[in-house]
Formats: C-alpha cells, sequence, structure tokens
C-alpha cells in the first residue's frame, strides 16, 4: 500500500474529519448489533440488511444525510470482512473505534480512479463532499481502485493507494542468509552485520520524561493537559516513522541482496504477554511477585525492534523467498562444530565454544545457525541435524 502525505485546507479538515466521524459511528452501531448476539438469538443483520438500514437512518437524520453515502457505505462493507476474517482465524475480534484514535474512512470505486497531477510534485484527489484535495507526489501514484484517507494523532492526513507492489527480484546466485532477532541487536545477520532499528535520541528521552512528569500534574480535561499529550504523541510518532522506515529499507536490501532468507519462528503475541498473577498461599488476597514491571520494559523492548513488521513485509518483497526456522538452542550450539551447551553463552554479546574454542558474537552466531536450517533437538549436546530432502539442495552449503 502506497502512502503519501496529505494537505487538506482548514475547510476540507473539518469536512475530512465529519467524514471520519460518520465511518466511525456506522462501524460503532454494526459492532454493537453484532456483539449482541448470544445464543437462542435471530442472527444479526448482515451487509445488505445494514445497508438498508443505513438509508433509512439517513432519511431521518440530516446530519448523517450530509456526508458521503460511499463513506458510510464502505465503512459497514470493512466491517462485514472484518467479521469475515476474525470468524476465518485471521485477524482479530473488531473492537471499538475512537475519536482522535481511529480517525479514517475508505473510498471505492470511481471515486478512487480521479487523481490529477498538477506539477512534478504535487497532485490532487477527489474525496466525496471533499472536493480536490492536494497531496505530495513523493512517489508515482499506483494504479488502485480503492484509497483510504487516515489522520494521525498529531493531526497529520495521508492518503493510501491501495495496490499491491512487485516483489523484489533475487541476485539469482543462490545467497542464504540468516536473520537473529533480538532486542539490544534488532536484527543480526550470518554474514556478520549487526543492525539496530532506531528510536528516540537521549534528548528525546529526556523531554519524553519531563513531559510525563508534567501530564502527571496537568488537570484532566484542561488546555494544558491536551498541549502535552500532543507533545507526547509527537514524539511517539516521530520514532515509529523511524521504526517503519528501518523496516522498509532493512527488508528491501535483504530482498535484493538474498535469495533465500531464513528467520527464527518467533511467536511474538505469545512474547509480549502480560505475566499471570501468581496468588499468595500464605495472605489471602495477595499476590506474589511476578515481575510484572521488568516483563513490560521486555515487550516493550521487543515492539520497539519491529521484529514482526521486519518479517511482514519480508514476506511481501521476497515472496516464496523466507523460510521460518525453529529457534530452538539456536543461541547455544556451536556454529562451527555443532557443539550445544549453556556454557557456550558467556552473556547476552559473547558467544564461546567450550568444545572447539570458536568465539563471536552470541547473536551472529545464532544467525549462522538459522542460515544453515538447524533445529538442534532439545539433548544438549546432540549434533545439528543434516539437511532434510524438503529443504533446497544449497542448504547443506550454507
Amino acid at each position: 500500500m502506497s502512502r503519501f502525505r496529505l494537505y487538506p485546507t482548514p475547510e476540507q479538515q473539518a469536512g475530512l474529519l465529519q467524514q471520519c466521524g460518520h465511518a466511525r459511528y456506522v462501524w460503532n452501531l454494526a459492532l454493537e448489533q453484532w456483539s449482541i448476539w448470544s445464543p437462542g438469538r435471530p442472527r444479526t443483520p448482515g451487509f445488505a440488511a445494514q445497508c438498508r438500514q443505513l438509508t433509512e437512518a439517513r432519511a431521518v437524520f440530516g446530519w448523517l444525510r450530509a456526508g458521503s453515502q460511499t463513506v458510510q457505505q464502505q465503512a459497514l462493507r470493512d466491517f462485514d470482512r472484518a467479521v469475515s476474517s476474525f470468524h476465518a482465524g485471521t485477524h482479530k475480534r473488531p473492537t471499538w473505534r475512537r475519536a482522535g484514535r481511529h480517525e479514517g474512512f475508505r473510498i471505492v470505486g470511481s471515486q478512487a480512479s480521479r487523481v490529477a497531477k498538477l506539477n512534478r510534485r504535487v497532485a490532487a484527489v477527489k474525496v466525496p463532499k471533499i472536493g480536490w484535495v492536494r497531496f505530495r507526489l513523493s512517489r508515482s501514484v499506483p494504479a488502485a481502485t480503492s484509497y483510504r484517507i487516515t489522520r494521525d494523532r498529531l493531526g497529520h492526513w495521508h492518503i493510501a493507494f491501495a495496490a499491491i507492489p512487485p516483489s523484489i527480484p533475487g541476485p539469482g546466485a543462490g545467497s542464504i542468509v540468516g536473520v537473529d532477532r533480538g532486542v539490544t541487536v534488532s536484527a543480526a545477520l550470518s554474514t556478520g552485520e549487526l543492525l539496530t532499528c532506531p528510536g528516540l535520541t537521549e534528548a528525546e528521552h529526556a523531554r519524553l520524561a519531563c513531559l510525563q512528569r508534567r501530564l502527571a500534574r496537568c488537570t484532566r480535561g484542561s488546555n494544558r493537559r491536551r498541549r502535552t499529550q500532543a507533545a507526547i504523541a509527537k514524539l511517539h510518532a516521530r520514532v515509529a516513522d523511524r521504526r517503519k522506515d528501518w523496516v522498509e529499507k532493512t527488508s528491501t536490501d535483504l530482498a535484493r541482496r538474498f535469495d533465500l532468507i531464513r528467520v527464527e519462528d518467533l511467536r511474538i503475541t505469545q512474547m509480549t504477554k502480560r505475566p499471570d498473577r501468581k496468588q499468595d498461599p500464605h495472605r489471602p488476597g495477595g499476590y506474589l511477585p511476578n515481575r510484572r514491571r521488568a516483563k513490560a520494559g521486555l515487550n516493550r523492548g521487543i515492539l520497539a525492534s519491529g521484529w514482526g513488521a521486519l518479517v511482514r513485509r519480508l514476506e511481501h518483497k521476497a515472496p516464496g523467498r523466507l523460510e521460518k526456522i525453529d529457534p530452538a538452542y539456536t543461541s547455544q550450539t556451536c556454529g562451527v562444530c555443532g557443539h550445544c551447551a549453556p556454557e557456550n553463552r558467556e552473556n547476552q554479546a559473547a558467544f564461546r565454544c567450550v568444545a572447539c574454542g570458536h568465539q563471536a558474537h552470541a547473536d551472529v552466531n545464532a544467525a549462522v545457525n538459522i542460515a544453515a536450517g538447524r533445529a538442534v533437538s532439545a539433548r544438549r549436546g546432540t549434533p545439528p541435524r543434516a539437511p532434510s530432502k524438503r529443504e533446497p539442495q544449497h542448504a547443506a552449503s550454507a
């Protein structure tokens, strides 16, 4: 999906916010109808029935009729697809949309093709009930049948055209790379490269801490609190943009340089779950320490490293050339002799094999094992397995 920065006028911003409110209102109504269903009750209305209900509501309420019917019907269509994806097990359960957090709507059909190029750097798109809105031509506009307009927490508007970009061809030399993802080092390659996802600088961390202390002293609902929240959101949006830029550049570079990319098969959702509470048997109603704060810090580090986004973009840019390897004991196995022992991993960064004396960066050594496709068994000291028949023939030479 190609995203561009949108530059609406103040009058157009008010109209776009109104369209976002209509789409959010229709989505939440459809979610409410779907949520109240229980066994034994009649089936909740589907997309066609909800469209008829929308037509009746637009005839009664003028504020709803002032918006675009295309935007409102598309919100119902998006909700119907979200429910279908939830029942199929591919997506999470649809949730409520909130003002200020979920601001956006989608346009499909003939309206999506109405894009006019004004000059070398600026183009305009026709939005229903709004008119022509300018956006920055940072790249060529793809041929798409739909687009989505969104507003982030900083008040920046974006337009994203729904178009699947072409995959990136590999070099064709049979090169293989293993990628070990971590917190201190975001991605370690079997070639010895250490890649780190950029975050906030030291000065920005200090400013964030100052703003958070200021926010704790602000009165709820005050203008000072809203300004402070906007400043904090600006810092978080900045680091999110840096992370996305790093993921895009890193995934493109890997897809161009290597024919086969192997990564750990990590369950990030399970790894970032909150620890369960443990009841204290000697104190009724009390709980034992479960290191919740330390786990929260680890979760933030995992999510800030962009583990999932990197693999998703690799799947998009290098389809069929990404393999997921069982991560069991890859960090304790020597990439030279294959000896597996917990003593090999001296600390987070250092690896020294107690059998052959091989020394390397711990993450790079794990990436070498991933590149070789090794999935060591639970018995320590077991040598790495030989490549199976299902694996490519060049796996043995990795």
